[in-house]
């Protein structure tokens, strides 16, 4: 069977090489280069444990401050776009306890089988990507929102890896970097097993092993259009040629939904805007985070990879802007230099931003879609958590494609 994957972020990347350890004839076309897109310059942390989706109860709390703060990491810019109001409406919705429950659960289940596929790539590719096991950090700068997070891990427990809320000397034993902030800090959500690791690394490693392998990537053309037969994608029409295939992924991220219009139905997935620096450490190793740590307040994520930290933040609902504005970057490098004020020389920021695809829930869309045709499936809609569930979804996908048995025979044959 030929699959062809429309996308070559993490998520398809991950579908792709999934879908080749079962056997499958692989096409991956991309308008631009593996990883390029909202992979490239994320968060880097893997977050298998703490995955609460941003649709939360709490968030009504929170909401005025979080739209009306000039410095809010929240920011909202109405658009002439019908799909940005909808998606807004199923949001709020979506911030009640039952729904934030559910999806938690459903994303901890998620992110168990991603960590089992990741690791097992990892461990049989050998992929130089940074990749470190050295624990997690959330940090709270009030006793409430501290209470908030410990009923979290509660809620979480049966679910994620084990947890504890500890003490702000506590954090400063586990991460001593943080001793100059923790008479900022009221305690914090620890988690030993998580993970951090380079993603646009491991998207360029993949894309070399899977051309090594003989999966064919069709790299610098957009999807134009598709041909239809029978209530099935017979082709994909690109700037660069028609691809035929007999089963076909939609995983483009934020364009998904464009995608899907094209074809006759509708996704309920729109870009949050995040932003990222990433500063080298090398000059002043010992001041530099070795544990991945989360500012909570100022919903920050700081993540080491190799000699450089990345600093990744915010949500922005302001359609499919690219541009970066330079307080959004300030922004970032003052959550730095407060948290880890000697990590680095700030010289160079490396800064960058990503459309991150996401639904009104948080959990990710994988698998077929009553109103699109047979031989789709989806594997999109991530939001922040791409890095962390992109080998759960793609298992999940290619399982559709093609069960397990496939895979044992392919691997029997190598």
């Amino acid at each position: 069977m030929h699959v062809c994957v429309l996308g070559a972020g993490i998520v398809g990347l991950a579908t792709a090489y999934e879908l080749h350890q079962r056997g499958l004839r692989v096409t991956v076309i991309d308008q631009a280069q593996p990883g390029a897109g909202a992979s490239g310059g994320n968060g880097a942390q893997l977050s298998y444990s703490y995955v609460q989706p941003l649709a939360d109860a709490g968030i009504w709390r929170q909401l005025p401050q979080l739209l009306l703060s000039p410095r809010s990491p929240l920011k909202l810019r109405p658009q002439w776009d019908r799909e940005q109001w909808r998606w807004c409406v199923d949001f709020l919705r979506a911030c009640n306890r039952s729904t934030s429950a559910r999806s938690t659960q459903r994303l901890l289940a998620l992110a168990a089988l991603s960590r089992q596929g990741f690791e097992a790539m990892l461990q049989a590719e050998q992929l130089d990507c940074d990749f470190s096991r050295t624990g997690k950090l959330v940090l709270y700068d009030s006793p409430a929102g501290l209470a908030a997070a410990r009923r979290q891990m509660e809620l979480q427990r049966p679910w994620s890896s084990p947890q504890e809320a500890v003490s702000a000397q506590r954090c400063v034993d586990i991460e001593p970097t943080l001793a100059h902030h923790q008479r900022h800090i009221a305690g914090a959500i620890y988690t030993p097993s998580e993970c951090a690791a380079d993603c646009l690394a491991v998207c360029r490693g993949l894309h070399r092993v899977l051309s090594a392998r003989g999966v064919r990537f069709v790299l610098g053309a957009r999807v134009q259009g598709f041909v239809h037969a029978a209530g099935r994608i017979a082709a994909v029409r690109t700037d660069g040629g028609t691809v035929e295939a007999q089963q076909f992924v939609l995983a483009l991220g934020s364009a998904s939904h464009r995608a899907a219009q094209e074809l006759g139905f509708r996704l309920p997935v729109y870009p949050l805007k995040g932003y990222s620096i990433t500063l080298d450490t090398a000059h002043a190793p010992g001041a530099a985070p070795r544990v991945n740590v989360t500012d909570a307040a100022r919903k920050v994520v700081f993540a080491r990879i190799g000699q450089r930290l990345r600093v990744a933040g915010m949500a922005e609902l302001v359609g499919h802007d690219d541009r970066i504005p330079p307080g959004r970057i300030q922004s970032l490098r003052e959550a730095a230099g407060a948290l880890f004020p000697g990590c680095s020389d700030f010289r160079d920021l490396h800064p960058w931003t990503g459309l991150r695809p996401a639904t009104p829930t948080g959990v990710p869309l994988a698998g077929r879609h009553p109103r699109a045709p047979h031989n789709l499936l989806l594997n999109t809609g991530h939001g922040a958590l791409g890095f962390t569930l992109a080998f759960g979804t793609a298992a999940q996908v290619a399982e559709l494609v093609a069960p397990a048995a496939g895979r044992a025979v392919a691997g029997a044959g190598e």
